[in-house]
């Protein structure tokens, strides 16, 4: 479960992590209110769980209470991935002589967190790793004692933070890595952590992802509203009972299991964009399949679609049933890669191709995503 900006900062501010004085509004009026509150000039920044709200005109800043009021009535409303903007968060704006990066996340091969920390703050990290790969530190955490004050005065230091502030960071790394453990996160994430002008450190911007599998257990600190549905096409895939994930490609993806999936998208990923990550789970049908594939059909620009289904005890052959009756139903015309090996695989086969599918016998994903940039060349 992803958390709402607003909502992170609430965690991370009652856990003793620095955090600038902010009010969450839904209405122009209010956002006006609330700058006057917090004394302008201010940021009003949209409430969406999605990534790039700057890029698309939803983090502005606000020099008066009436600009603030005018900035609110852009940014509330209008779309950003598909999400309509229905509340923004108004933050007092601070000056800062250098932000940074500190993040900790799930290394899923080595099944430990990994904290990442960098001096390039305010840019994604991926950016950040190919522009500046000499300014990021990792340091996996084993689980059975947590990170250590010496060492996460090291990472920062190893990473190139000021000297003057070393201390100060380890000491907001290690409260962000015991925040991390606290919410059973699979992610969180401060970009920037600033220097404010007075040498004192404040996190700016504030992430935090839960696991799904731990709400039951967390209490008060899981959000009454805790079913996020982030994009139409993410909520339409919870309904049907797949998980999708939408991204910016336009490779569409289907696998029959979440490992299966991710390392799909990492194979695809080399050479072309996946446009999502979707997993079917254990329980295949024709009927799900065909939902599936009408899913998938709702992204715009879609050049392809890849399928890598493992039967196991899984009725394959019933799920190609439905991928085909909805290809000769509704006409698509795309090209449809699909590997599918286990239980009834050779009748799998006969039915995908009845349907004009690019069928890849071979084990291997990669010999399948080689026959996708085949013919997509």
């Amino acid at each position: 479960m992803k958390l709402y900006e607003h909502e992170a900062a609430q965690i991370f501010g009652e856990m003793g992590l620095p955090v600038p004085e902010r009010v969450v509004v839904y209405s122009p009026e209010e956002a006006k209110a609330a700058a006057e509150k917090i004394g302008a000039p201010v940021v009003i920044k949209a409430q969406v769980l999605v990534g790039s709200r700057g890029l698309a005109g939803g983090v502005k800043a606000a020099e008066t209470p009436e600009e603030a009021f005018a900035v609110a009535s852009r940014i509330i409303g209008m779309s950003i991935q598909g999400i309509k903007v229905e509340k923004v968060l108004v933050t007092k704006k601070v000056s800062f002589q250098k932000e940074l990066y500190m993040g900790i996340t799930v290394d899923g091969y080595r099944g430990q967190p990994v904290v990442m920390v960098s001096s390039e703050g305010g840019m994604s990290i991926e950016e950040v790793a190919r522009l500046f790969p000499e300014k990021i530190g990792t340091r996996h955490v084993p689980l059975n004692r947590g990170l250590m004050a010496f060492e996460a005065r090291k990472l920062v230091k190893d990473a190139g933070f000021p000297a003057g502030q070393i201390g100060a960071c380890a000491d907001i790394l290690v409260k962000l890595y015991q925040i991390f453990l606290r919410c059973n996160a699979l992610i969180a994430e401060i970009n920037p952590l600033v220097i404010l002008q007075d040498g004192t450190l404040m996190a700016i911007d504030a992430k935090l992802e839960m696991d799904d599998s731990a709400l039951k257990r967390l209490g008060k600190l899981v959000p009454k509203d805790h079913v996020r549905n982030e994009t139409p096409m993410e909520k339409k895939g919870r309904e049907i009972g797949v998980t999708y994930v939408e991204l910016d490609g336009d490779i569409g993806m289907i696998a029959s299991g979440a490992g299966l999936g991710m390392a799909t998208m990492d194979i695809i990923g080399k050479k072309l964009r996946p446009a999502n990550f979707l997993e079917t789970g254990g329980g295949i049908t024709e009927e799900l399949l065909y939902k599936t594939m009408d899913l998938m059909m709702m992204k715009k620009g879609l050049r392809a679609i890849f399928i890598n289904l493992y039967g196991g005890i899984n009725p394959i052959h019933e799920g190609a049933k439905g991928i085909v009756r909805y290809i000769k139903e509704k006409g698509v015309k795309i090209p449809i890669v699909a590997k599918a090996l286990g239980n009834r695989q050779e009748e799998t086969w006969e039915i995908l191709r009845s349907g004009g599918v690019h069928v890849v016998e071979e084990v291997p994903t990669e010999k399948a995503v080689a026959k996708l940039f085949e013919v997509l060349s």
